[in-house]
């Protein structure tokens, strides 16, 4: 999984659609959380990346 931080804006719809992979850094932008690069196995991934309005996040289908 990974996030686009040129794309991103810091709406920050992925952190509060799967809190337990995604955050928010200083500045506001988002990133993975240490550890959740996979998706820790969160059914909430894909909604997460569907909800960014910019399209920043991308899952790889094996992920969740």
């Amino acid at each position: 999984m990974a996030i686009d931080r040129d794309l991103c804006i810091g709406a920050g719809q992925c952190a509060l659609t799967a809190p337990g992979v995604f955050t928010q850094d200083d500045d506001g932008f988002s990133e993975l959380l240490p550890g959740r690069e996979d998706g820790a196995g969160d059914p909430m991934v894909r909604e997460a990346a569907r909800s960014c309005p910019v399209g920043a996040i991308t899952v790889p289908q094996s992920a969740s």
